[in-house]
């Protein structure tokens, strides 16, 4: 694929986002832990996809023009919920200004029209909330800006966006409390990375096929399990009241809009009030939906009403957590890093504690990881042997049984958690994950903060260092160089396996060019890279 696309590719890439959001919208819905149970995210923006497809598809023309004004004009119809009007509102930001393109879409219109929906986004929200899919796309926006200038095709574009946005979608817990309680990332910032994912998929031909009246349920991901429905507050509003406004007066005014908008957050919250003289979607929550439909009624015709209880949903939720059964066994593990994080979630553990060498978690912090687990038995990975004795206590303060494996480094906790077996034990699984520690060696490279005699070697503030477990053993002026001479002092002659995960402060080239060197040197051992985002360490070294 090249620079530019055309009116056709466009059709795909937009059908090929609602199939993706499709696909997943139950793995989005399994994070929408907000206090108040707006419906589901996931259903929320597929139905908003599935409008705007629909419009699309209705239309037979395949200029630029035409396809962005039928997807725009059907996403706002099926907005839904929260979530379904923001997304119908960056499509509308995109979509305008991609429509001024005749015949072809460079890179740089793409960019544009990328901020365009982040700030239409933002205008839409009467109190834009950070950590929400506002941030997620405000920063999709601000690497697109960034990445069009040296990208080299759509399909690096659209990566790189990706990514970023990916990256930004994990940090969200910490910008709202609600979802570092609950320990999920936002659920509407999910569904826009499946959104653009769709859009990279439908570049690099990996169509997602979704029939339209496609219903397929699929099993929710392991983030279901971070769902605290304990902590849903109560409900100040009762009522999510949707509604459009029609055959618009011909005496209304933009100013009667706005005057709408303030009204509607005077008797509720959650407001939004977009449209034009044409058309108006409106969403707010409140405990008095007759107000709301008044004050519509004085511009114009309404159509599509919806008011739903959410104290009623709020009851079946909590109704929901009562009938789920604990699980027989369930695994936290420490770790810092957004890659050492997707790691671990990878191969299963159901929660990850954001800590290690520079942020031990407190005994209080894992007590309440495991209470999140939805699971009798909890083997605990530390990860560092500063955080055991934590981990340990943590047991008198949860009702959940604690099994605390002594792991000391990522490579430890990684390997024991690999060995576990759900058809065993705790006795035997505890045995299987030490003979698993037993066979990793563990190593790191990181630099000096002050100048000392430590472990027979003398070492200067910022020299390199290669750490054997916690005993330096090498030290030097370069990173690659210090962690070949690391690799040669603890590689036994029977070892098969390197695996390095790199922090955040190396690059994908510079970890690629360590991985060639250390094949060149060790030809009869696997290499492996992978990202792992910690900080204070450049590398990570698993060996076995």
């Amino acid at each position: 694929m090249g620079k530019t696309i055309n009116g056709s590719t466009l059709r795909k890439m937009f059908s090929n986002a609602f199939s993706l959001v499709e696909e997943n919208k139950k793995n989005i819905d399994a994070l929408n832990v907000f206090p108040v149970p707006d419906g589901d995210t996931g259903t929320n923006m597929s139905l908003t996809l599935k409008s705007a497809v629909a419009e699309m598809n209705a239309c037979e023309s395949n200029t630029i023009e035409s396809i962005c004004v039928a997807f725009n004009r059907g996403a706002l119809k099926g907005a839904r919920g929260n979530s379904g009007v923001i997304t119908s509102q960056i499509i509308k930001g995109i979509c305008s200004v991609l429509m001024s393109n005749e015949t072809e879409i460079t890179i740089k219109d793409f960019a544009k029209a990328i901020q365009n929906g982040s700030d239409m986004a933002y205008k839409a929200v009467t109190v834009p909330k950070e950590g929400t899919i506002l941030t997620v796309i405000k920063a999709m926006a601000e690497k697109a800006k960034q990445a069009h200038r040296a990208a080299k095709s759509f399909e690096d574009f659209f990566n790189q966006i990706i990514v970023h946005g990916e990256t930004t979608l994990q940090m969200t817990p910490e910008m709202l409390p609600v979802l570092k309680k609950a320990g999920v990332v936002d659920a509407g910032g999910r569904g826009l990375v499946y959104i653009f994912s769709g859009f990279y998929k439908a570049l690099t031909g990996e169509m997602t096929n979704v029939e339209f009246v496609n219903n397929v349920e699929k099993d929710v991901t392991s983030e279901e399990m971070h769902v605290n429905y304990q902590s849903l507050a109560d409900i100040k509003y009762a009522y999510c009241t949707e509604f459009f406004v029609i055959n618009i007066y011909e005496k209304t005014t933009d100013a009667d809009i706005n005057t709408l908008r303030s009204r509607l957050m005077e008797i509720g919250d959650c407001v939004l009030c977009i449209g034009d003289l044409q058309l108006i979607k409106v969403h707010v929550h409140t405990n008095e939906p007759n107000r709301a439909l008044g004050y519509a009624l004085q511009l114009g015709e309404l159509n599509g009403v919806k008011i739903e209880n959410m104290l009623e949903q709020n009851r079946q939720l909590r109704k929901q957590q009562e009938k789920v059964p604990d699980k027989e066994y369930g695994m936290i593990a420490v770790a810092a890093g957004e890659g050492l994080n997707n790691v671990f979630m990878d191969i299963d553990v159901d929660y990850v504690i954001s800590g290690g060498q520079t942020m031990n978690p407190s005994a209080n912090d894992i007590a309440t990881a495991a209470d999140k687990v939805n699971a009798k038995n909890i083997f605990v990975f530390p990860n560092n042997k500063n955080i055991i004795m934590s981990a340990q206590q943590a047991n008198d303060i949860t009702d959940k049984n604690l099994i605390v494996i002594p792991t000391k480094s990522i490579p430890e906790g990684v390997s024991a958690v690999l060995s576990f077996d759900a058809t065993c034990s705790i006795d035997e699984n505890k045995a299987n994950m030490f003979d698993a520690i037993a066979n990793v060696k563990s190593g790191s490279v990181t630099y000096a903060v002050r100048t000392t005699n430590v472990d027979g070697l003398d070492v200067k503030v910022g020299d390199i260092m290669g750490l054997d477990e916690h005993t330096v053993r090498t030290t030097g002026k370069d990173v690659c160089d210090t962690t070949i001479d690391l690799i040669g002092k603890i590689l036994c002659p029977d070892s098969s396996n390197i695996t390095l995960f790199y922090g955040e402060g190396v690059t994908e080239e510079d970890a690629g060019i360590l991985q060639s060197k250390i094949e060149d040197k060790y030809p009869n051992v696997d290499v492996s890279m992978v990202y792992g985002g910690q900080p204070v360490y450049y590398y990570i070294l698993s060996i076995e």
